[in-house]
C-alpha cells in the first residue's frame, strides 16, 4: 500500500525535540524524505538518526531560524540535493512569560524574530522554490493565537500574528496559480518534554495541582500527546487536505470550544 508522503520531500524547523520531532517521524514513517533542522545541533542529529534506525530517511542540519541569509542556504541545499521541496513545517518557537506590564521589550522581540519572523521568511523562501510544482506550507501557531492568556503577551501576539500571516500568504499563492497549500495549526496544551520539563521543576504539590488545574480545563479532561499535532500535520502535508488552505487546525481536546 502507498504511503502518504511517498516520495515527498519535507522540512521541519525546531524538529530536535516535542512536536517537531514527532512530526519528522510521523512524515518519515509514511514514506517522506525529512531535513530535520533546531538550533540544538545535536538534538537533530539524534532525532534524525532514530528516524533512520527505523528505516526512515532523514538528515539534520543547525538552523538558526532567524537567520535571513541561512533561509535561501537551506533552500538551495535541499534542491541540489532533492530537486524539490513539498512540504514544510515552520515549528521552531519559544515561549518567553510574561505579562504586558513586565515583558520587555528584548523579550518581546526575541519572540517575535523566532515565533512570527521565522515563519514569514520560511514561509516566502518555500514558496520561491514550490511555486513552480506546488506544496504544502504548515505553519503552526498556537490556540494562544485565537484566544489570550494574561501571562503571555509576547506569545499570544506572535501566534496570532501566525494565524493572519498564513491566510494572507494563503490568499496570494491561491491568487497566482502556484498550488500551494498554506494552513496553520493550533496546538493546545501538549505534553511535549519542555512541559514536563517546567512541570518537574516546580515543588511535587505545585507540579500536581498545575497539572490537575490545566487538565480540569480541557472537555476531553486531559493534556494531548506530541503525536495528536503530528497527525494533524500529516493530514495537511499529505494530498488529503489537497482543497484546504488557509485555514486553521485546531487540535486542543475542546478547551477553544468554551
Amino acid at each position: 500500500m502507498t504511503r502518504r508522503l511517498d516520495k515527498k520531500i519535507t522540512l521541519v524547523t525546531g524538529a530536535g525535540s516535542g512536536l517537531g520531532e514527532a512530526t519528522a517521524r510521523r512524515f518519515a514513517e509514511e514514506g517522506a524524505h525529512v531535513v530535520l533542522t533546531d538550533i540544538n545541533a545535536s538534538k537533530a542529529e539524534q532525532a534524525a538518526a532514530a528516524i533512520t534506525a527505523q528505516g526512515g530517511r532523514a538528515r539534520a542540519r543547525f538552523q538558526d531560524v532567524t537567520d535571513e541569509a541561512d533561509w535561501d542556504t537551506l533552500m538551495s541545499e535541499i534542491i541540489a540535493a532533492h530537486g524539490q521541496l513539498d512540504v514544510i513545517v515552520n515549528n521552531a518557537g519559544v515561549i518567553i512569560p510574561g505579562n504586558v506590564e513586565e515583558t520587555t521589550l528584548d523579550d518581546w522581540r526575541k519572540t517575535q524574530a523566532v515565533n512570527l519572523d521565522a515563519v514569514f521568511m520560511g514561509t516566502r523562501a518555500a514558496v520561491k522554490v514550490m511555486k513552480s510544482a506546488g506544496g504544502s506550507i504548515i505553519n503552526i501557531s498556537s490556540i494562544e493565537g485565537i484566544v489570550g492568556e494574561p501571562n503571555t503577551a509576547a506569545y499570544n501576539a506572535s501566534k496570532g500574528g501566525v494565524r493572519l500571516f498564513t491566510k494572507s500568504a494563503a490568499l496570494h499563492c491561491a491568487a497566482e496559480g502556484y498550488n500551494i497549500r498554506v494552513n496553520s495549526v493550533h496546538p493546545g496544551f501538549i505534553l511535549t518534554p519542555m512541559v514536563e520539563n517546567g512541570i518537574a521543576q516546580l515543588h511535587p504539590d505545585e507540579g500536581t495541582a498545575m497539572l490537575e488545574r490545566i487538565n480540569a480545563e480541557i472537555p476531553l479532561g486531559s493534556m494531548g500527546d506530541p503525536l495528536d499535532i503530528a497527525n494533524g500535520c500529516l493530514f495537511l502535508a499529505s494530498d488529503e487536505s489537497k482543497y484546504m488552505t488557509g485555514s486553521e487546525l485546531i487540535i486542543d481536546g475542546g478547551y477553544t470550544c468554551q
